[in-house]
């Protein structure tokens, strides 16, 4: 069984109109459950996370009950909402904190239990590139990016002895809802590989850390074209 957190990103000006929204002007969010062969997926949503994980009780209820143990989980949650420091708000950056940081925290606590049963299990925490660097007008998404790296690392270190390996997928500047409208050609020009990358290629990392890695734990495996690696110069 696979689990993994999500939330819509906040949209732009410019794609509003493709999102429900509730009186209070934030996006909605629903819960889906997905059958993939003989795994099951299943998506909790985050955005309504508080400290009895009642954002994760339908996961938790099935993974005791009905459908067995868990053995993967993907805590891949997360809002843009960019602006200035001296423009942000209080209230928008403990969100992004809540939503990109907390998030992550609740998934890790709620599937802990069922893989401690199972014998063990692999946690990824979706992560960034701004994990390692800053980018301007993003100070509380660079810093919930941050902290994942060291919540990863946290958690590698405590549920190792029950056989749980925890790692962290940073990507860079994929083709997703959250790029949408973004300059790729003339972003990417300045990048090793000179493009954006694709969610496939994000997925076939995670495969990765799920199925293959099997002896790495606290690790951070980037998906962003080499864009960490630094910068040519005379360029």
């Amino acid at each position: 069984m696979i689990s993994t957190s999500t939330t819509t990103p906040t949209p732009t000006t410019t794609d509003r109109s493709q999102y429900n929204y509730d009186q209070d002007g934030d996006v909605l969010y629903s819960d889906n459950l997905l059958n993939a062969g003989e795994s099951e997926l299943y998506h909790s949503n985050s955005t309504t996370a508080d400290d009895d994980n009642t954002a994760y009780d339908p996961l938790a209820r099935l993974t005791d009950f009905e459908r067995g143990t868990l053995s993967a989980s993907d805590n891949n949650a997360g809002v843009l909402d960019p602006d200035p420091i001296v423009e942000l708000s209080a209230q928008r950056f403990r969100r992004t904190i809540d939503v990109n940081l907390t998030g992550h925290f609740l998934g890790i606590r709620a599937v802990v239990p069922s893989m401690r049963r199972a014998g063990g299990g692999v946690i990824v925490n979706t992560s960034s590139m701004t994990s390692e660097i800053a980018v301007g007008h993003l100070a509380h998404y660079t810093a919930s990016k941050h902290a994942i790296a060291g919540l990863t690392k946290t958690a590698a270190l405590e549920l190792g002895e029950y056989a749980i390996r925890v790692n962290s997928l940073h990507p860079g500047m994929i083709r997703s809802a959250m790029t949408e409208g973004a300059p790729e050609e003339q972003m990417s020009a300045k990048y090793p590989l000179r493009r954006f990358g694709t969610p496939e290629e994000v997925a076939r990392t995670m495969l990765f850390i799920v199925c293959d890695a099997t002896y790495a734990s606290g690790a951070a495996f980037a998906v962003d074209g080499g864009i960490l690696a630094g910068i040519m110069m005379g360029e």
